[in-house]
């Protein structure tokens, strides 16, 4: 709620008596609403998806949109983990962008997955993939993760995977 001073009230009221005297119109506007604080992106206010790219080779995009009410900040980079494996997917620290991604509803964040390369070894064929966003600090995730489905016969994944940090559009994120 917005507190008006007894000043400012009379300095409106005068201000469209004086409008009316010289044959304008006085409109009553209400005070603007408080927009809503921004939130940390979530698998619970986004929608997490990921689709096979033709280029670059051995690549996965990785989609977030906002599907709540409220703006999001998604922060870092996401927490990748195929399958069962006991740690995330490293970070391409090359890929840090100015300022976090902000995500008014409906807009979309990407981040690209490298999924091997010929000085990778312990591959194997991947087909789960979990998705955890990062908390502010960038020190641990927020939320229950999201389970996008990878594409059909899963994806050969090996130790020299990385994920880069969030981007806002697909073409920043593909790049690396």
């Amino acid at each position: 709620m917005r507190l008006v001073t007894k000043a400012a009230a009379t300095a409106a009221v005068t201000a469209a008596l004086s409008l009316t005297a010289l044959g304008g119109t006085a409109e009553a506007t209400a005070p603007a609403a408080k927009a809503a604080a921004p939130v940390t992106c979530t698998a619970a206010n986004t929608k997490v998806t990921v689709k096979k790219v033709d280029r670059p080779l051995n690549h996965l995009l990785l989609t977030a949109k906002n599907t709540g009410t409220k703006t999001c900040f998604a922060y870092g980079a996401p927490y990748l983990r195929f399958d069962q494996a006991q740690s995330s997917v490293p970070w391409l620290k090359d890929s840090m962008p100015q300022a976090v991604v902000t995500l008014e509803p409906g807009e979309k964040a990407y981040a690209a997955i490298g999924t091997s390369s010929p000085e990778g070894s312990h591959g194997r064929q991947a087909r789960e993939l979990g998705v955890h966003f990062a908390k502010r600090a960038m020190n641990g995730s927020v939320g229950r993760p999201a389970s996008p489905k990878l594409p059909r016969g899963g994806v050969y994944v090996d130790s020299s995977a990385f994920v880069t940090y969030w981007q806002t559009s697909a073409s920043t994120a593909l790049i690396w």
